[in-house]
């Protein structure tokens, strides 16, 4: 992939993820405001759909991170070489993912590590 298209999905898709974690805040201000049912019942369904919320803002700010992360690299110089074994990271993995900082070996060491 090249970097002129990397960059320009990579702020697509920063822009949508501001406005994500923009409005999930803004959800999760709403829910925090005390405007919570009398009822048990429905507290325990507003105390679910608040850790929804914050397991969304949670993964949206990862992926925001992610994505800075490769905008970076894209600065440097770096961007598409494998952050763990210097490898090149294939194209299509780029293209479907492109804040992809590993070659998909290196990636799945990863995820087997963070379990």
């Amino acid at each position: 992939m090249d970097i002129a298209t990397a960059r320009k999905r990579l702020e697509e898709i920063r822009g949508e993820l501001d406005k994500s974690i923009m409005v999930l805040r803004g959800d999760e201000r709403d829910e925090k405001a005390g405007d919570f049912p009398q009822d048990p019942a429905d507290a325990g369904a507003n105390l679910s759909e608040s850790e929804r919320t914050e397991a969304l803002l949670s993964a949206a700010r990862e992926q925001l991170a992610q994505v800075l992360s490769a905008l970076e690299r894209i600065a440097n110089g770096s961007y598409g070489t494998c952050v763990d074994c210097g490898a090149k990271v294939p194209d299509g993995r780029l293209e479907a993912k492109p804040e992809a900082a590993r070659c998909v070996a290196c990636q799945a060491r990863y995820d087997r590590s963070r379990r």
